[in-house]
């Protein structure tokens, strides 16, 4: 059987497109599998000290039974980080836009703590976290579901007293994984 010169020009046309389509496909789902770099203030210690000092100030606040209740879910061990870094990115959004600014004259630094969690927000939005695919999540919805069951001040102070578990989650899982050449050199200079 023989091949004009136009059928096999043809094929390797197509042959190339295909392979094209798989490197997108494959580098589409790098990129999104790996985690964001680091929004600047949460790498900033005295962000994590205002964090920690917030959480335990709204804790003082919490009633005794509610000391046993969590509201902040924990991750599931079949998410990636990029997921985990978006769906608490999300909770992240609920807390700027539902809690805090109820809490707002209960701590002298809530203003700052506003303005480097915007910041964490609209970094992770800028990396490419989409808060609204999150928004349905089951996780999502059962932090909500729980807040709202506690009604009022009672969930307000639960929520800033849990939001030191947010702030570490989004410190531990919204990070840029370190490149492995990187790595052992590191290793290597030790």
């Amino acid at each position: 059987m023989k091949f004009d010169n136009a059928t096999i020009a043809s094929c390797l046309r197509s042959a190339a497109t295909a392979l094209a389509v798989l490197f997108l496909i494959a580098w589409t789902e790098q990129v999104v599998s790996h985690p964001v770099h680091r929004s600047p203030p949460l790498k900033d210690p005295k962000t994590h000290q205002a964090v920690r000092e917030m959480s335990q100030h709204a804790q003082r606040k919490e009633l005794e039974e509610d000391t046993s209740i969590r509201l902040m879910p924990r991750p599931s061990a079949d998410q990636n980080h990029m997921e985990i870094c978006c769906l608490h990115a999300n909770i992240l959004n609920f807390y700027l836009n539902n809690i805090l600014h109820k809490y707002s004259d209960e701590h002298p630094s809530m203003h700052q703590l506003k303005t480097d969690l915007h910041r964490v927000s609209e970094d992770l939005q800028d990396q490419g976290c989409n808060l609204t695919h999150y928004h349905n999540h089951r996780h999502t919805v059962e932090f909500r579901r729980k807040l709202e069951k506690m009604e009022g001040v009672r969930g307000i102070n639960k929520a800033v007293g849990e939001i030191d578990i947010l702030f570490t989650y989004l410190h531990d899982y919204c990070e840029a994984p370190k490149p492995f050449a990187n790595a052992t050199n590191d290793a290597d200079n030790n």
